[in-house]
């Protein structure tokens, strides 16, 4: 696996590919926030908006590769705004193509994300996800630590309301 930190211009001249990712990613059922099928534009239009993010320091988003140089894979941080908040992070849109998927991909991206969050100073991070996901088993074998459950927190990509896991993991 080849990983790369983009900034906002690696964003925008990689915005097609990021789109089919997040387009593939939903429509193989993962809840990462959109309904499907998800529109390609709204797709391209969301990384637009990671880009203006990364721009202003509040979002770190790294991309995976495939041995063709395409996007198989992304993961980002969220830094949060305020004063008494920069000790932590939120890691948002672990994403893996289908066809890429069982290949330690996703595992990889969250190694990556740890690691770099630690290096910036960052000593918690959080994450939630669909409850009984696959997700799940790769943050508990990750050791991150369960904290919770919120019933009904978000649609899935098929519309049905369904819980969400929140996790954290000390640095």
């Amino acid at each position: 696996m080849t990983t790369a930190r983009l900034d906002a211009a690696g964003i925008d001249a990689r915005v097609e590919e990021l789109a089919e990712l997040l387009t593939d990613t939903v429509a193989g059922g993962a809840s990462v926030g959109f309904l499907a099928p998800l529109d390609r534009a709204d797709a391209v239009a969301w990384w637009q908006e990671r880009s203006a993010g990364v721009a202003a320091g509040r979002l770190a988003v790294w991309a995976a590769y495939d041995t063709d140089g395409r996007v198989t894979g992304t993961v980002s941080l969220a830094f949060p705004g305020r004063p008494n908040s920069r000790h932590r992070a939120e890691l948002v849109k672990l994403m893996v193509h289908r066809h890429a998927r069982g290949q330690g991909l996703g595992r990889g991206l969250l190694a990556v994300a740890e690691e770099a969050a630690a290096a910036a100073g960052v000593t918690l991070l959080h994450l939630d996800t669909e409850t009984g996901s696959p997700a799940e088993h790769l943050y508990r074998s990750a050791g991150w630590t369960r904290v919770g459950v919120i019933p009904d927190y978000a649609a899935d990509p098929a519309g049905t309301l369904r819980p969400t896991t929140i996790y954290c993991k000390r640095l």
